[in-house]
């Protein structure tokens, strides 16, 4: 490991002669900043989304802002500090856009658009929300597997499992509706046209 790399207990010099190459346009030091406190970042992201692959791509952004933001830090205070508080507050920001786009997306989807208006709840109305909303923004908006992902901030095979659990409980819903148009056995309720094609009557 490079002798450049700043210890956990780094003096405030060193740090700001870091801070300083960075500003210069150094990326090699950009990427010693980045390799010592990823993992510091990556909890303070972990702890606010709750899975791996989420927090990493929020630890990314973050770094990415803090970079942007390198030049408003001031050298007085502590960097590891400064880039915790950072951190936070972007997570912050990222969690009520999160809960933010969701709302919106409650509000945008309605079941009605699946069924007449009824006092009763139709098929769609009883699936679970999460279930229901991937359902019809696939089925409905016909958006893309990876475009309901990206909206919903979930990994692609999270959306496909909640589409389908969706798909089978609204065809078990619809079934149940229509359980009185079917017989016991399975067979429809046969009328004039199925005496008739069953002696060969046209």
């Amino acid at each position: 490991m490079s002798s450049d790399l700043p210890s956990a207990a780094a003096s405030p010099e060193a740090t700001e002669a870091l801070i300083q190459r960075c500003l210069n346009g150094d990326q090699a030091a950009w990427e010693l900043i980045v390799r010592q406190y990823w993992r510091k970042v990556f909890n303070v992201a972990y702890k606010f989304v709750g899975k791996h692959d989420q927090a990493e791509d929020l630890t990314q952004d973050i770094f990415l802002k803090i970079f942007k933001s390198l030049d408003t830090f001031d050298r007085r205070a502590n960097f590891q500090t400064w880039l915790i508080s950072i951190s936070r507050n972007l997570c912050i920001d990222h969690y009520r856009s999160v809960r933010k786009e969701r709302e919106t997306i409650d509000r945008e989807i309605d079941a009605n658009e699946l069924t007449p208006a009824s006092h009763d709840p139709g098929p769609v109305a009883a699936l679970e929300q999460q279930d229901r909303i991937a359902v019809l923004m696939r089925d409905i908006q016909e958006l893309s597997y990876q475009e309901i992902a990206d909206r919903l901030r979930l990994p692609e095979g999270t959306v496909k499992s909640r589409i389908n659990r969706g798909r089978t409980e609204l065809a078990r819903q619809i079934r149940k509706l229509r359980g009185d148009d079917f017989s016991p056995s399975g067979g429809g309720p046969r009328g004039p046209e199925s005496d008739r094609s069953r002696t060969g009557a046209c």
